[in-house]
């Protein structure tokens, strides 16, 4: 296991309860569900900061491509040229705006804008292991209340394809993902789920005492010391964000074939149950100190789970 259990089941329960914290924001955010000749439609309220793109289908799946791969490129060169400041004031208005969109969905904007600066502020400034890992569940459902609208099931399935691949080599070919983590985390301001633990390393110093006289045998003595090194286990942000959004997408679906909101979330929660159970498998089977590409394994999950919810 990568992690101590305990540890693990944090990282985990933090995973789910921002699936469902999103889910349920994504829920809020429908304004109506018309059904006019037997053609339903989502009509969602804009979003706390504006409009959302206006881009459907192929568009936005270009678009959010093209998103993922300009921003890796700007990251690479802040990590190129060490510019932890900017990297900072960039993450920082990221947060603002995300969290934003996240608590505009039952707040008014001028509320959910000053909440989400003080998140900023404290995520940046004061951070600790509660408001860096709630300010990330508001973060992602921020992120997936703008982009589930524009997104169907066909290309958010896709999407979650080609990241997919991607990640296999950033991690295992370019190993620019681990440049990246390496990088936020440095700089202290870290994308994703983090949950600090120690872990205590055991050294064995065999210490040989000096012969006293000629007829007194050698002895050995052996002391054990106890070394107590500070790890971050960790879940990338687009790990906790791109399962999310396909689970929001195909919660629409589900109301686009007629089922109530109520119904689709609960028809989600079923992705959301096997994209945790990928999840989970991952960390229990990763070998420690060593970095892995997780979006593969919760593509599968998010696949297997929906295909799960077609056959309910």
């Amino acid at each position: 296991m990568k992690h101590n259990l305990n540890v693990t089941i944090i990282l985990i329960a933090i995973f789910i309860i921002t699936q469902i914290v999103g889910l349920t924001l994504i829920n809020l955010d429908i304004k109506s569900v018309q059904n006019v000749n037997g053609t339903i439609t989502i009509n969602h309220q804009e979003t706390a900061i504006g409009p959302r793109p206006q881009t459907e289908g192929a568009g936005s799946f270009i678009y959010l491509s093209g998103a993922v791969f300009i921003g890796t490129i700007l990251v690479l060169i802040l990590i190129r040229y060490k510019k932890r400041n900017l990297w900072k004031t960039w993450f920082f208005l990221a947060v603002v705006l995300s969290i934003t969109i996240a608590l505009g969905t039952f707040l008014s904007k001028t509320l959910a804008l000053i909440l989400a600066i003080i998140f900023a502020i404290m995520k940046l400034y004061k951070p600790n292991i509660l408001t860096h890992n709630l300010s990330e569940v508001l973060i992602y459902s921020g992120i997936a209340v703008l982009i589930v609208p524009i997104l169907d099931i066909f290309w958010v399935t896709m999407l979650l394809i080609i990241i997919s691949f991607y990640d296999m080599f950033a991690v295992w070919k370019s190993k620019h993902m681990i440049k990246m983590a390496e990088f936020q985390t440095k700089s202290n301001v870290f994308a994703g789920i983090m949950i600090p633990y120690e872990q205590k390393e055991q050294h064995v110093t065999i210490k040989t005492p000096i012969k006293a006289a000629p007829m007194i045998e050698k002895s050995q003595t052996t002391k054990k010391n106890k070394e107590i090194r500070l790890k971050n286990a960790i879940l990338g942000g687009g790990d906790v964000a791109f399962p999310l959004i396909f689970s929001g997408v195909a919660m629409e679906n589900f109301i686009l074939k007629g089922l109530s909101p109520i119904i689709a979330f609960q028809q989600s929660l079923v992705i959301v149950l096997f994209t945790t159970i990928a999840v989970f498998g991952l960390f229990t089977f990763a070998k420690k100190n060593k970095f892995y590409p997780a979006m593969p394994f919760i593509t599968i999950g998010c696949l297997v789970g929906y295909a799960i919810t077609l056959l309910i």
